[in-house]
C-alpha cells in the first residue's frame, strides 16, 4: 500500500476525532441519564441480534 495514503489515513483519522471529542464531550455532559428499565429494553433486542446471527452460523456451518 502507498505510504502517501496511508498518511492521508492517518490524518483523517486524527481530524475526525478532533472535530468529534467537543460534541462527544457535550453529549455525555448534557444526554439523558440511564433509568433502570432502559438497559433491559437495550439488552433484550441486542441478544435477538446475537441469536440470530449465531443461528445463521450454525446454518452455514452444518
Amino acid at each position: 500500500m502507498n505510504i502517501w495514503l496511508q498518511i492521508g489515513s492517518a490524518v483523517v483519522v486524527v481530524l475526525m476525532l478532533v472535530f468529534l471529542y467537543p460534541t462527544a464531550k457535550q453529549w455525555m455532559t448534557d444526554g439523558p441519564r440511564a433509568k433502570p428499565g432502559d438497559w433491559q429494553a437495550a439488552l433484550i433486542p441486542l441478544l435477538l441480534v446475537v441469536g440470530f446471527v449465531v443461528l445463521l452460523i450454525l446454518l452455514v456451518k452444518g
